[in-house]
C-alpha cells in the first residue's frame, strides 16, 4: 500500500503540471491570438485539432499503454505539450491558422495520452484497496485536475501580462520538463503494461457495461459543452455587457469550483461503504437530478427573469451536479475494466468523451447562432436525458475482481 500511495501520488504530482500547463495554453492562445487580430472564428478554429486529436489519441492511446505502459505514455506526453509549448514562441509573422492549429493538435494529443495514462494508472496502483478506495482516489485525481486548469487560466494571463507570450511559453515548457524528468525517475517501470501484447483490434470494448457507459459520457459532455463553449461566454460578453476578463475569471472559478466538487463526490454520494463505491443505479440517478438544471435555467430566461442572476445561480448548481455525474462515470471505468485490460478501456471511454466534448462544441455555435442561449440549454438537457437513458444498460459494481495481470 506505501509504494502504491507513493506512486500515486507521483502520477497525481505530474498530471498536475500538465493540467496547469495546459489551461495556461488555452488562456494563452485566445488572449494573445484575439491581440493579434484573430475574429472569434480564427480563434475557435484554433481548437478544432485540438478536440479532434483527442478521440484518435484516446482510441490509439490506451492500445498503446497497454503495449509499452502507462508511465511511458504519460511521459510521451509531457514531452510533446514540451514541443507545442516550443513550436509557439516563433515570430508573429509564422504564426498562421494552419501552424498554430497544427501545435494545438500536438497539444491536443499530448493532453489526452496524460489523462488517459494518469487514470488507468489509478486503477493499478489502488491495488486491492477495495472499489471505495478506488473511487476516492479517482475523485482526487480528476476533481484536482479540473481545479488546477482553472488555475491555469489564471496563470497563462498573469504570464502574459508580466513577461509576454513567448516569456510565458518559456516559463511552461521549463517547468513542465522538469516535473518530466523528476516523474520518470521515480515512477516504476511497465505500470499497466499488459503481458500480452493486444491487437488494436481489442481497443473497442467487447463488454457491454463499457459500451453504454462510453456511450452516455459522450451524451453527458456534449451537454456541457453546448452551452458552456460558445453560447455562454458569448451572451455574457454581448448580451450582459461582461469584459473580457470578468467573463474569463466567471469561467475560470466555475473550472474550479466544478473540481473541488469533483474531488468531493465520494462524501457528496455517500454511496462508498463497505468497501463498495456507486454503481449503474448511481449513474441513473445524478443524470435525471441534472438534466433539471439546464431546462429550468432556460425556462426562467424564457420568462423575463434577470438573466445574470439566474447564469450565475443556475451555472454553479448545474456545476455541482455535473461535477459528481463525471466522477461517478470516472469511476464506473475503472471498476468495471479488468487490470489487464484498463488502459484499453479507459482509451476507448475518454475518445467517446472527446467526441462529446467536439459535438458540444461544434453545437454550441450553431445552436447559439440559430436558437440562442436558450436553444443551446434546451439541447443540453435533451443530450442528458439521453445520457439517463443509456444508464439504464449499466449494471452494478462486481467485486472481487482479479489481481493485476501486468508486469
Amino acid at each position: 500500500m506505501q509504494a502504491g500511495l507513493r506512486n500515486y501520488l507521483v502520477v497525481t504530482g505530474g498530471y498536475w503540471a500538465f493540467t496547469v500547463t495546459d489551461g495556461a495554453i488555452r488562456m494563452l492562445v485566445v488572449l494573445y491570438f484575439h491581440l493579434l487580430g484573430y475574429t472569434p472564428f480564427e480563434v475557435a478554429m484554433l481548437f478544432l485539432f485540438y478536440e479532434f486529436f483527442g478521440i484518435v489519441t484516446n482510441l490509439v492511446g490506451g492500445w498503446l499503454g497497454a503495449r509499452i505502459g502507462l508511465n511511458l505514455t504519460m511521459h510521451i506526453g509531457m514531452g510533446m505539450q514540451v514541443v507545442a509549448l516550443a513550436l509557439l514562441t516563433v515570430p508573429d509573422a509564422w504564426l498562421s491558422v494552419a501552424y498554430v492549429m497544427a501545435a494545438q493538435a500536438l497539444s491536443g494529443i499530448a493532453k489526452d495520452l496524460n489523462k488517459m495514462s494518469a487514470k488507468a494508472s489509478v486503477k493499478t496502483l489502488a491495488g486491492s484497496g477495495g472499489e471505495s478506495r478506488l473511487f476516492k482516489w479517482v475523485a482526487v485525481l480528476t476533481g484536482s485536475k479540473n481545479a488546477l486548469k482553472g488555475a491555469g487560466f489564471f496563470v497563462g494571463a498573469a504570464l502574459l501580462e508580466w513577461i509576454g507570450f513567448r516569456g510565458a511559453l518559456a516559463v511552461l515548457a521549463g517547468m513542465l520538463l522538469v516535473v518530466l524528468v523528476v516523474t520518470a525517475m521515480l515512477l516504476p517501470s511497465g505500470v499497466g503494461r499488459m503481458k500480452a501484447k493486444p491487437k488494436f483490434t481489442q481497443v473497442f470494448s467487447n463488454r457491454a457495461e463499457i459500451n453504454w457507459l462510453a456511450a452516455a459520457r459522450f451524451f453527458l459532455f456534449g451537454s456541457r459543452d453546448v452551452w458552456f463553449v460558445v453560447g455562454l461566454p458569448v451572451f455574457l460578453y454581448s448580451v450582459l455587457g461582461w469584459g473580457f476578463t470578468r467573463v474569463g475569471a466567471f469561467l475560470a472559478l466555475w473550472v474550479i469550483g466544478y473540481g473541488v466538487v469533483q474531488a468531493a463526490a465520494p462524501r457528496l454520494v455517500r454511496r462508498s461503504h463497505h468497501g463498495q463505491g456507486p454503481g449503474g443505479g448511481t449513474a441513473r440517478l445524478w443524470a435525471c437530478v441534472l438534466a433539471l438544471f439546464p431546462a429550468g435555467i432556460a425556462l426562467a430566461l424564457q420568462q423575463g427573469w434577470d438573466p445574470a442572476t439566474v447564469l450565475v445561480v443556475g451555472l454553479v448548481l448545474f456545476g455541482i451536479v455535473f461535477a459528481i455525474n463525471s466522477a461517478v462515470h470516472s469511476y464506473l471505468i475503472l471498476a468495471y475494466s479488468d487490470f489487464d485490460k484498463v488502459s484499453m478501456n479507459v482509451g476507448f471511454y475518454y475518445m467517446a468523451n472527446a467526441g462529446g466534448r467536439l459535438a458540444g462544441t461544434v453545437l454550441s455555435g450553431w445552436v447559439y447562432q440559430t436558437q440562442g442561449l436558450e436553444g443551446c440549454l434546451w439541447w443540453s438537457a435533451g443530450f442528458v436525458l439521453v445520457a439517463a437513458l443509456l444508464s439504464l444498460k449499466l449494471p452494478p459494481v462486481a467485486t472481487g475482481g482479479k489481481e493485476p495481470a501486468i508486469v
